[in-house]
């Protein structure tokens, strides 16, 4: 029976590859670019282009701070890529990228009314990257970087963050981080943890696995060890890079060594970010008791869930829509980049990640339980939740004038989502 189900499951997923494939064929690609107003006659065609933009022109060049106001650039993000870490696919390049960057953009506009442009760059050196992304700066108000490879993902996003005024965000770091928190919050509450008190195991030491990690010690949880393809991260570790040797400061504080299988025991959580099959039932079998599995590995994850269920985990999430629990990322981008826009926020900060995922939690708290720890991700409360959230926080860090009405953003955001 359970070989017809996975056959069955492989089947759907082929299925799927091949719908797609004619869907994208048929469509010429996913996006377009719309018009919002329309032009019927001369007049319509003076006030859109010449003579009449002139003045919107002069009124910008005497004072740029205007450029917002008589643009779209206030609620117009390009996604970025170098296709060099394409979903589960590698280094693929730029041109193979962009199904997933329109594919992004789709989502931008589906699920946060912000509009999105793909741009996939030939080059893989970061310094022709952040140069050129410096330059995009006149017409897009934030950058989303996407499918970049670790460590050089790191070192862009921060000098674009130093170097530009656009909001600057990378995906598959924060917003992976963002929502595996909210679900570890829940499941720390249905087994009554303060998850400050939990000991967690991250295996995957890439873009995800130290955003993770910089959160989890964000909110004081200081009982956290890191793997990667050759075992335990510690201090000393000859073969660290930067990014890992400071991680290597902020978690495993008994500078433990040795495997994932070492590292796991006696562990309350485990958070995979990182390839199939690595995390064994018999592993499982040495953690605390009622762990919690989140293998986020796509397209298979860290230990299947019907093994994992058999080693008797209750509470488990996968990348994957055909199980409950769901870490999907489209619960937080959209909603993060509502607010932060509409705030005028000068950066997401950290306190802005973290209000984000406190509100994905707390939208199901009453609802919680082992199989429904994540909203799913049409839920059409999430989106307006994390857009307030983050737009207050950013307020309240001094990201975003204090002047900004909440309840604006609010009433935008919730006629978005019904509007979707």
């Amino acid at each position: 029976m359970q070989a017809s189900t996975v056959g069955s499951l492989e089947e759907n997923q082929v299925d799927i590859y091949e719908q797609s494939l004619i869907m994208h064929k048929k469509n010429k690609g996913k996006i377009d670019v719309i018009s919002k107003v329309r032009v019927k006659d001369e007049k319509d065609l003076s006030l859109a282009y010449s003579p009449g933009v002139a003045q919107p022109c002069r009124e910008i060049h005497k004072d740029p701070s205007v450029l917002n106001t008589y643009t779209s650039r206030a609620n117009m993000i390009a996604v970025i890529s170098d296709g060099s870490a394409v979903l589960g696919l590698g280094n693929i390049g730029p041109r193979a990228a962009l199904p997933v960057m329109e594919g992004k953009c789709v989502l931008f506009r589906q699920f946060g009314g912000v509009s999105a442009f793909p741009i996939c760059l030939d080059s893989q050196d970061t310094d022709t990257i952040v140069e050129t992304v410096k330059l995009l700066e006149p017409s897009f108000a934030g950058i989303n970087l996407e499918d970049i490879s670790a460590p050089r993902c790191f070192d862009i996003e921060s000098r674009l963050k130093r170097e530009t005024g656009m909001l600057t965000f990378h995906d598959d770091q924060h917003g992976t981080a963002i929502v595996a928190l909210a679900g570890l919050f829940n499941a720390c509450r249905i087994y009554k943890k303060d998850i400050r008190e939990t000991k967690i195991v991250i295996n995957g030491a890439g873009a995800a696995g130290i955003s993770i990690a910089n959160l989890l010690n964000y909110i004081d949880v200081n009982d956290v060890t890191m793997c990667d393809s050759k075992g335990i991260i510690y201090q000393g570790r000859r073969d660290l890079n930067a990014y890992k040797q400071e991680i290597a400061e902020i978690t495993n504080l008994k500078n433990i060594e040795g495997s994932l299988a070492d590292a796991v025991k006696d562990a309350d959580i485990f958070i995979g970010v990182s390839a199939a099959n690595v995390l064994t039932p018999d592993m499982v079998g040495t953690m605390a008791s009622e762990p919690i599995i989140f293998a986020l590995a796509n397209p298979e994850p860290e230990i299947s869930v019907p093994l994992a269920k058999k080693a008797g985990v209750k509470i488990m999430a996968t990348g994957r829509s055909d199980y409950p629990n769901q870490v999907n990322n489209v619960l937080a981008f959209p909603g993060i980049f509502r607010g932060a826009l509409d705030a005028g926020a000068d950066e997401i900060n950290i306190e802005m990640k973290l209000a984000a995922a406190r509100a994905i939690a707390d939208l199901i708290i009453k609802e919680a339980k082992c199989d429904y720890i994540i909203p799913k991700p049409f839920d059409p409360r999430v989106m307006p939740a994390v857009a307030v959230a983050v737009a207050e926080s950013a307020i309240a860090t001094g990201y975003a004038e204090d002047s900004i009405d909440i309840d604006k953003i609010r009433i935008k955001a919730e006629k978005i989502t019904k509007e979707k």
